[in-house]
């Protein structure tokens, strides 16, 4: 009997969504273990050391810490809305790496298990390749912000409201120049499906930081804003805000904040080396086999993605915060204004 190959996709797509998961929550765990340590090594400090050698079991023990912690509930929350806030923040920023591409294609050779005979498979080291995959991914980009919101307002806190209301009018205003940031790439590639942007930089000549350099700068800026990421870190900033808008969770419900936090910048991450530094394509890779060569793709695409979440955290510990004036200044008066620049200047340069 022949595997029918429509279902062979269907058991192929689980397969990538589990591998995934298990990789975006590993990441996740130590990227965290990442941030003490760089944070330890520019302030002269030793960071977690404790659990495990070198500390490397720290997120193991930080996740059963918050297991155990009571998930408290203030008396006058809407308790509901208070619930699911964190859900909603969570899930769109782990859904953004469904369109992703990771790597090449791979041919999977027929062979027969329990009887069943499966035919030779050609897929790619992505979920879904979506032919509209930059508007989604800025589609789940924006949904987000609705979990920052209705987390803050359900708490019926003044903290976490102002949180929320500040997270909503930065994410407004980054939003514009982030989407308009990537219309020059668009231009140049002519479609919105990530493969054939990453096909468009099959080479280390034709990839968009070179043909793109404004648009890459105007991207990262504006995504520092949108994970809410110092010098923008305006939503939940102590000084001001105790905690912003999670100053009331406590337990799971505060660690699916911070996962969300921290999954939306490997995403980013991912963004940045996809949309800009050629996705998975690296040099010399036409001196591999076919096999050899998705392997040194997949590690090219981890290690550049792997720079843009130290580049996030170096930048978390090296510049101030801004003042919420300054914040708007920037992304109304000098992000969106440097965003329309572009999308006339790579026009004009299509056109001569």
């Amino acid at each position: 009997m022949v595997v029918d190959p429509i279902l062979m996709e269907g058991v192929l797509a689980v397969i990538k969504i589990v591998i995934l998961l298990g990789l975006v929550f590993t990441t996740v765990a130590y990227l965290s273990y990442a941030e003490r340590r760089v944070s330890a090594i520019i302030q002269d400090r030793l960071g977690p050391n404790r659990v495990g050698p070198m500390g490397l079991l720290q997120p193991l023990a930080d996740g059963i810490k918050f297991m155990w912690k009571e998930d408290f509930t203030p008396a006058n929350a809407d308790r509901t809305i208070f619930a699911i806030a964190p859900v909603i923040i969570l899930v769109p920023s782990l859904l953004i790496f469904a369109v992703i591409p990771a790597g090449g294609e791979i041919t999977i050779p027929a062979f027969s298990i329990l009887g069943l005979q499966v035919p030779e498979t050609i897929t790619r080291l992505q979920i879904i390749d979506l032919n509209v995959g930059i508007l989604y991914i800025l589609g789940m980009t924006s949904i987000g912000v609705y979990g920052i919101a209705l987390g803050g307002w359900s708490a019926n806190n003044k903290f976490s409201l102002l949180g929320g209301i500040r997270a909503s009018a930065q994410m407004i205003s980054y939003e514009l120049s982030l989407g308009l940031s990537i219309v020059g790439i668009l231009m140049l590639t002519g479609s919105l499906q990530m493969s054939n942007i990453v096909g468009a930089q099959d080479s280390i000549t034709n990839w968009n930081i070179f043909r793109q350099p404004l648009a890459f700068l105007i991207f990262v800026v504006a995504a520092f804003a949108e994970n809410n990421r110092l010098p923008f870190d305006l939503v939940e900033c102590e000084q001001e805000l105790v905690g912003g808008y999670h100053t009331e969770y406590s337990s799971m419900s505060f660690s699916m904040f911070m996962i969300a936090e921290y999954a939306s910048m490997t995403a980013a991450s991912a963004m940045m080396a996809t949309l800009f530094f050629g996705g998975w394509h690296m040099p010399f890779e036409d001196l591999f086999s076919p096999a050899l060569a998705v392997i040194y793709q997949t590690a090219g695409f981890i290690i550049k993605t792997a720079f843009f979440l130290f580049v996030y955290i170096w930048v978390r510990w090296s510049l101030p915060r801004f003042r919420y004036d300054q914040l708007m200044g920037i992304g109304w008066k000098v992000l969106l204004p440097l965003a329309l620049v572009n999308v006339v200047i790579t026009g004009v340069w299509m056109l001569v």
